[in-house]
């Protein structure tokens, strides 16, 4: 899984063959070879004759050569492109969608050739590319689906979910507002439904495009919603709670009221109030401060990742549930619901973020310590052990960046990345060692080695970041918001405290990014030309 067998014809530049230095255009007229002067086609011309004929010679290739100084510089793409996708307006074969605010109300999605780090095209005639149609001010999430090219972009200054066709560049428009204080949005990839927890007013909302109604349920303080790649699971978290919630659908027509429809199923809400179709219900388990979920790879388990004291509370662990009893079809026959969970599994170094290579399930959270501040770990666990064995399943515990983990992905070279967000209250800051916010875990051989990106130390006047952001803080990027692997080119971009910085992973050393930097906030990027889905 981490290190696919990838492949894939390359768009880039043809280089346009020189003439030999020891291959001159004119022969020389000195005595010696004039024996050898055989003119055209072996008759012999006249002086003049052969000096204009010379010159004409010299204009053709001068001809020539122009002619072909733009094929120099054209872009090329096989005849069969990958997957049959078609040839995009800006004619890069890899392209890095950035989201970028400028002042809050207004913002872009713009476009960069991620083969060569640059915005603008080799033959410097382009000098910009964006995603034509989009102006939402704060585009703070790109949820991107490279086989299916297309994407859908949330932004959290007016709560609108743009869908953007990835073959024609541009903006598909909205398909609703999620509003303004939405935390979470959840899209499968065939798009059946979407899914938005609204914070503020105590509301999920679910899109149904099968039948192109909306509903909004009530679940008070609910801050996270999550679904599976099927579009079969959809479950809910409520903040400072340990209720987990799932999200099943009525037959048409099957209760006459909401309220029945309650009384029937022990559900919490069903919308709407008359002929209810979706409700809400808890899920049996043990949970402490649920905040996310990992579905397993091979659609039967969902990983329900318990924050614990990183959240305010007691334990953090994960819980494992059958997948088949919490999927939407399934209409509860009595207000008891059966319990789906399968074991409990502790995880001392918290998790807030997971995802697995099919064996190993990699987790990343923080856990407090003795002095009052959390320290990021990465934490192993062996997904067949955690149902045999809970108590053995946890196989190893990292140290890596502090902050709220959010990211995490696997890259070329056998590594792992993760990012979160604001580690300079972590415990790396307050024993002043490098407390950036990006970790690079080589998982090569049989160690597991995790370093913090970039590399520094404080205080030092030569182990500083490479590529200061605005700030000019010589030691601090600031959070990580965005992540995506550039697959086969040993490379990751990221949006990392509001600019763009792109990693080698071969060693994690920070590659050239002043051609590739944005004028504003860079809030998230996605490689729009992924191979699968699994780039970001």
């Amino acid at each position: 899984m981490k290190n696919q067998s990838l492949f894939a014809l390359r768009a880039g530049v043809q280089p346009f063959p020189s003439p030999s230095p020891d291959a001159p255009l004119l022969q020389s007229s000195s005595a010696q070879d004039k024996s050898s002067r055989s003119g055209f086609f072996g008759l012999r011309l006249p002086f003049g004759a052969q000096m204009l004929c010379a010159l004409l010679l010299v204009l053709t290739s001068l001809g020539i050569c122009s002619c072909h100084s733009n094929a120099y510089y054209e872009y090329k793409f096989p005849a069969d492109t990958y997957a049959g996708r078609p040839i995009p307006p800006s004619k890069l074969a890899e392209r890095v969608m950035i989201g970028v605010s400028a002042n809050g109300s207004s913002g872009s999605l713009q476009i960069v050739d991620a083969l060569r780090d640059i915005r603008n095209n080799v033959a410097d005639t382009i000098p910009s590319w964006f995603i034509s149609g989009y102006s939402s001010g704060y585009p703070s999430a790109i949820l991107n689906f490279p086989s299916e090219t297309t994407g859908y972009v949330f932004s959290a200054s007016d709560g609108s979910l743009n869908h953007i066709n990835y073959s024609t560049e541009a903006a598909m428009g909205s398909i609703g507002s999620f509003q303004s204080a939405s935390g979470a949005i959840a899209v499968p990839p065939n798009a059946g439904h979407y899914y938005g927890a609204d914070e503020a007013a105590g509301m999920l909302q679910i899109a149904d495009n099968l039948t192109g109604n909306s509903y909004a349920i009530n679940l008070p303080n609910v801050f996270k919603v999550m679904v599976n790649k099927g579009d079969t699971v959809a479950l809910a978290m409520v903040r400072n709670s340990n209720v987990l919630y799932r999200i099943f659908k009525l037959n048409q027509s099957q209760y006459m009221s909401s309220t029945l429809a309650i009384q029937a199923t022990g559900a919490s809400d069903c919308e709407p109030a008359t002929l209810p179709v979706y409700c809400v219900v808890q899920v049996p388990g043990t949970y402490d401060q649920p905040t996310n979920v990992y579905f397993s790879l091979d659609g039967t388990t969902a990983y329900v990742l318990n924050c614990g004291p990183e959240c305010g509370g007691t334990k953090a662990s994960v819980t494992l549930l059958q997948q088949g009893p919490l999927n939407q079809n399934v209409i509860p026959s009595s207000p008891t619901q059966p319990n789906p969970q399968i074991a409990n599994v502790a995880v001392p170094g918290g998790v807030t973020e997971a995802l697995s290579d099919g064996t190993t399930l990699y987790l990343a959270g923080q856990q407090l310590q003795s002095d009052g501040y959390f320290e990021g770990f990465l934490s192993t666990m062996n997904q067949a052990a955690a149902v045999t064995s809970p108590a053995t399943a946890i196989t190893g515990k990292y140290p890596i960046s502090d902050g709220n983990h959010t990211k995490m992905l696997f890259a070329d070279n056998d590594t792992l990345w993760i990012g979160s967000q604001f580690c300079a209250t972590g415990e790396r800051a307050h024993l002043n060692m490098n407390y950036n916010c990006l970790t690079m875990v080589s998982l090569s051989g049989t160690t597991i080695s995790p370093q913090i990106v970039p590399n520094v130390t404080l205080g030092s006047s030569t182990a500083v970041v490479p590529y200061p952001n605005q700030n000019d803080n010589q030691y601090y990027y600031g959070s990580l918001t965005g992540i995506c692997w550039v697959q086969n080119y040993n490379k990751v971009y990221t949006a990392y405290g509001g600019q763009v910085h792109i990693f080698s992973t071969v060693d994690g050393s920070e590659i050239n990014n002043s051609l590739v930097t944005v004028q504003g906030t860079a809030l998230d990027v996605a490689y729009m030309d992924a191979l699968t889905d699994d780039a970001d």
